[in-house]
């Protein structure tokens, strides 16, 4: 069916005052009859914590996604870390490449369980707006040099409810902000066993399993593409079950959660193979203590550290020289008798990209010449 020029002059349902039916409805009737009574219709959502106008072309989900995808915390993640700081190889994954992945494998597994593909690609998309900059080490700083709370589920949340869009937040559904906030795992369970960790829709639980299969995937590719580990080591396990190539390891992952999952009388019950779920477990031990804790990539932290420590401590100092770096961040709207000292520093240096801190920390702290 095409919509014509004069239909949607006329706004007879095509236009932006929406009649007896519009685009918008004609989704959400389509997810009734086609997404699972155990997936999150657009209808079905719990709302915004400040309630709008409905749109008469996207659902609820997608008006999440889009403002995800615009905001400027998103486009930051093209120069934020993996794992590699600041790689010089093309090839080498980076926060934003990272979230792709992750949003494809959500996607894929929302779409072969009949689940909400939009509300999944939105949680995936906003899950690590919030990681500062040189990944994971960076987390670490802040744990120490601003509070021992700091994580980065955390953070994304407050980058979409309070820092966007100059302080008025992105204003996303709970069930995307939920998704977000229960997405991290660390070294804990893939599949979470206590209510609290779990995300209220199954879609926010498979983004969390999603994260994890994107990042054991591609971590080790970018592991063996640095020389950090070869092949070779790669416990043999791990490849015999799920596979030798990047392609084959994900398949295999993807397919196991789809096909081994199944419904109990409260729902989706999302669980893997036990035979997939352990070599999942073995690599990712691998990679903790080969690659994230190996000398090569500590090494690197240890630099990135002193970045982020100096930085805060200079900006804790230098009032006049934080409005400033506010304003150059497009962050002007906090004031600084808006909220704690320490907060404001951290938002500033959450926020940073890996080239934008090392650019700044040259020009606060190195010498310039005279002549």
């Amino acid at each position: 069916m095409s919509i014509s020029k004069a239909a949607i002059k006329a706004g007879d349902g095509f236009g932006t005052e929406p009649t007896l039916f519009s685009i918008r409805e004609s989704f959400e009737e389509r997810e009734s009859n086609f997404i699972s009574p155990h997936g999150c219709t657009s209808r079905d959502s719990r709302g915004r914590r400040k309630s709008e106008t409905s749109c008469p072309v996207r659902t609820v989900f997608q008006q999440d996604r889009d403002r995800i995808v615009f905001s400027n915390s998103f486009r930051r993640l093209k120069h934020k870390t993996q794992v590699f700081l600041s790689p010089l190889g093309d090839h080498f994954r980076t926060r934003l490449t990272h979230t792709l992945e992750v949003a494809e494998i959500a996607r894929t597994i929302a779409r072969a369980m009949r689940l909400n593909e939009d509300l999944t690609e939105a949680i995936a998309l906003g899950h690590d707006l919030g990681h500062t900059p040189f990944g994971h080490g960076g987390e670490t700083v802040l744990k120490e040099i601003f509070s021992s709370n700091f994580c980065h589920s955390d953070q994304s949340l407050r980058v979409v409810d309070v820092l966007e869009r100059q302080g008025a937040g992105l204003n996303l559904t709970y069930e995307v902000r939920d998704g977000i906030l229960k997405h991290s795992k660390g070294f804990g369970n893939i599949i979470p066993c206590e209510p609290g960790e779990k995300a209220v829709t199954v879609e926010g639980r498979i983004v969390r399993i999603a994260d994890i299969m994107a990042y054991l995937n591609h971590d080790l590719d970018d592991a063996i593409r640095s020389g950090v580990i070869t092949r070779d080591q790669i416990p043999g396990e791990c490849i015999e079950t799920l596979g030798d190539t990047h392609s084959q390891r994900a398949t295999t992952m993807i397919r196991d959660i789809i096909y081994s999952s199944g419904y109990t009388e409260d729902g989706v019950d999302l669980r893997m193979s036990d035979e997939v779920y352990e070599r999942m477990i073995l690599l990712r031990k691998f990679l903790f203590d080969n690659v994230y804790r190996s000398p090569q990539v500590h090494n690197e932290f240890l630099k990135a550290k002193k970045i982020l420590t100096d930085l805060f401590g200079f900006f804790m100092e230098d009032t006049q020289a934080l409005v400033s770096e506010l304003a150059r961040m497009e962050m002007e709207w906090i004031k600084l008798d808006s909220m704690p000292m320490p907060r404001i520093v951290c938002d500033l240096i959450a926020s940073m990209t890996d080239r934008y801190a090392m650019n700044l920390y040259n020009r606060i702290f190195m010498p310039k010449p005279l002549f």
